[in-house]
C-alpha cells in the first residue's frame, strides 16, 4: 500500500473570484455531494491522513461544507484548506469549530481578483481570521505567490501595502523560516513566485525534469477523475476513476506508473507536464 504525504480532494470547482493568476476551468461545474464525498475520502484515507480540500475552485462555497468536515474528523483526516479569503467571515465558525480542520492557507494575491471590495478591509478580514484560528490552535498560512523574484518581496504590485498591513498587525521582528515567515504564533507569511499553470497550448519546456506528482501527492476532481498532482485543472491526465476503482489500482496502471518512472529518470512523459513550469523548480 503507497502512502502518501497529501491527497487533493476537489470538492467543488466552482469559485466566486476570477483572479488573473488562475486558469479556471472549462469542466462543467460541480459541487461534490457528502454521500460521493465519503466515498472517495474513504479510498484515499488508507494513503493518506492530509486531506487539502481543493485543487480548482473555492471550498469554503461549498453549501455542505459543515457535514464534508465532519465526515472529515470521523474518518480521522487532517484538512487543509485553501481559500480566497472573501468568505471567511461567514465560515469562521465552522472552519474553527471542526476538529479535521488543521491549517487555513489564504491566498492573499487573490486581491486582484477581488473587485468589490477593498483592500484595507478584505485585509482586516484576513488578519482578524487569522487571529482567532491562532487562538484555537489552528495554523494560518497568509500567502503571496506573486512575485517575480523570491528575494524582491515588498515589490510590485500591493505587496508592499500588504506587508506594512501586516507588520501593524504583527509587529516585526518576524522569524524567517525554510517554509516561510513566523509573523506570530501559528501564523505564517508564505511568499513564492508566480508560475504558469500548466496548458497543453504551452510550448515545452527544458528537461531534465523532477515532480513529487504521484510521490508525495495525488489529486482528484470532483468527478472522481485521478490526476497526478494538483496543477492538472483540467484533467488532462486521467490516470482512473476512484468511483470506479481503488487507488491502489490506479496507481500501478501503465499510465500512472510511466508518470513515476519518467520523472525517476529526469523525464517527463506526459505532454501535460512537459509544458509544467512549477516543475522545473525541482
Amino acid at each position: 500500500m503507497r502512502t502518501l504525504r497529501k491527497a487533493y480532494l476537489e470538492i467543488t470547482n466552482v469559485c466566486n473570484l476570477s483572479c488573473e493568476f488562475c486558469p479556471g476551468t472549462r469542466r462543467p461545474a460541480e459541487f461534490l455531494s457528502p454521500e460521493n464525498f465519503q466515498t472517495l475520502a474513504l479510498r484515499l484515507r488508507p494513503h493518506t491522513e492530509y486531506l487539502y480540500l481543493h485543487l480548482m475552485g473555492e471550498p469554503l462555497l461549498h453549501p455542505q461544507l459543515s457535514d464534508i468536515l465532519e465526515q472529515s474528523a470521523q474518518m480521522g483526516f487532517k484538512v487543509m484548506l485553501t481559500t480566497n479569503g472573501t468568505l471567511l467571515k461567514e465560515r469562521q465558525d465552522l472552519l474553527l469549530d471542526s476538529s479535521a480542520v488543521e491549517k487555513v492557507s489564504i491566498s492573499l494575491h487573490s486581491f486582484e481578483g477581488n473587485r468589490n471590495k477593498g483592500l484595507a478591509d478584505y485585509l482586516a478580514g484576513c488578519i482578524s481570521f487569522a487571529r482567532a484560528a491562532a487562538e484555537t490552535g489552528k495554523k494560518c498560512a497568509l500567502r503571496l505567490w506573486n512575485l517575480d523574484d523570491v528575494n524582491t518581496r515588498g515589490s510590485g504590485r500591493l505587496n508592499g501595502k500588504i506587508v506594512a498591513t501586516l507588520k501593524e498587525a504583527f509587529p516585526p521582528p518576524w522569524q524567517e523560516g525554510r517554509r516561510g515567515t513566523t509573523l506570530a504564533p501559528n501564523i505564517f507569511l508564505e511568499w513564492g513566485e508566480k508560475f504558469d499553470w500548466p496548458e497543453l497550448t504551452a510550448p515545452k519546456g527544458q528537461a531534465p525534469t523532477f515532480c513529487y506528482g504521484l510521490r508525495d501527492q495525488i489529486g482528484v476532481l470532483v468527478n472522481g477523475t485521478v490526476v497526478p498532482c494538483c496543477l492538472d485543472h483540467e484533467g488532462d491526465i486521467p490516470l482512473g476513476n476512484l468511483y470506479q476503482n481503488s487507488l491502489a489500482e490506479i496507481l500501478e496502471s501503465p499510465r500512472a506508473r510511466a508518470v513515476y518512472n519518467g520523472f525517476s529518470q529526469g523525464q517527463a512523459r506526459e505532454a501535460l507536464c512537459q509544458r509544467c513550469g512549477f516543475a522545473r523548480r525541482f
